[in-house]
């Protein structure tokens, strides 16, 4: 059995799905996927995203949304999006492999994501992409400190937060949570001598005070309404924060979509973003050859509706890898 990365507390766990044959041509992800094996740390290679392996990380979390006073279930989040991709076919030209998960038990948030940056932060220096399966969007600040980490933040990188999202997830409270952690991002930025660059597409005017509102202009952070989120419009946005970049981490909070498309969320978006728009950013983002690294938080398992959001997430994540 391969060993599991230092920090992951949980092995990768063997996946399932329909079998059509043993052949190339009849492979679904859960033939594809093979569990990875930490190689000694090495800088990344300079590959492009879309030759780098990747690699799936979970990262079971209940903490941030509990505190946040969300509806809980996200801890179980990365089995369901484990369990939606594996009977999509494989059309993918790269490598994939499973890392296992990180897992925050009760209230040890911060612990957590410590572990779980330490992880990501190995897979970005050994030249990986991960992808991280949150989760709730305390996800966010657990990536973060893996990117900010790895030896491409440390040699200068240029590196941007795109986050797809109903919210700012800037609020200014005493213990963070799952609607902290860019707020804190900003702030261990600013600490490091750095600017945030962070932008987010799909913002909800009415699930933003004017507060959060206030903090977002105060951090020159860039945003683009749902209602304003046309195809061209979110095209151009997009194409703007990428041009600023070498480098994305982009954060998909599957609240973005609307709640018919993805009903199991702690919070689901009464208007929402359609689907091809996110989907027409994800393949943007895939093709422009700056994905560094990537999270999909927010799937509530225990509200989701026929398996649904997981399939969307699902989806999303097989777009993103193409």
């Amino acid at each position: 059995m391969v060993p599991p990365l230092p920090a992951v507390n949980v092995p990768p766990q063997p996946w399932t799905g329909r079998f059509d044959g043993d052949g190339p041509e009849d492979r679904r992800w859960w033939q594809a996927v093979t569990p990875y094996a930490p190689r000694p740390v090495q800088a990344a290679s300079g590959r492009p995203a879309s030759a780098r392996p990747a690699v799936i990380l979970g990262f079971g979390s209940d903490a941030g949304v509990r505190r946040n006073k969300g509806r809980t279930g996200a801890a179980s989040a990365p089995a369901a999006i484990r369990s939606a991709l594996g009977p999509l076919a494989f059309h993918l030209g790269r490598d994939v492999h499973d890392a296992g998960d990180v897992t925050v038990t009760g209230d040890a948030l911060e612990a957590g994501q410590a572990r779980a940056g330490a992880a990501i932060t190995g897979l970005l220096d050994d030249g990986q992409l991960p992808v991280v399966l949150g989760g709730g969007h305390e996800t966010a600040f657990a990536s973060y400190l893996g990117v900010a980490g790895s030896a491409a933040v440390r040699g200068g990188l240029r590196v941007g937060v795109l986050n797809l999202d109903a919210h700012f997830d800037l609020r200014d409270e005493a213990r963070p949570s799952s609607g902290t952690p860019f707020l804190q991002m900003a702030r261990t930025e600013a600490a490091a001598g750095r600017e945030l660059m962070y932008a987010v597409l799909g913002i909800s005017e009415p699930d933003n005070t004017r507060a959060l509102f206030r903090t977002a202009a105060e951090l020159g952070v860039e945003y683009l309404l749902d209602e304003d989120c046309s195809a061209g419009n979110a095209q151009t946005f997009v194409a703007a924060f990428l041009a600023q970049l070498d480098a994305l981490y982009l954060t998909i909070d599957l609240d973005v979509l609307p709640a018919s498309v993805a009903p199991g969320v702690s919070a689901p978006a009464a208007y929402g973003v359609p689907l091809p728009v996110i989907s027409a950013v994800c393949r943007q983002v895939g093709a422009s050859g700056k994905l560094l690294h990537l999270d999909v938080a927010e799937l509530n398992p225990d509200f989701d509706i026929d398996g649904r959001t997981a399939k969307v997430a699902a989806r999303l994540i097989n777009t993103l890898l193409r």
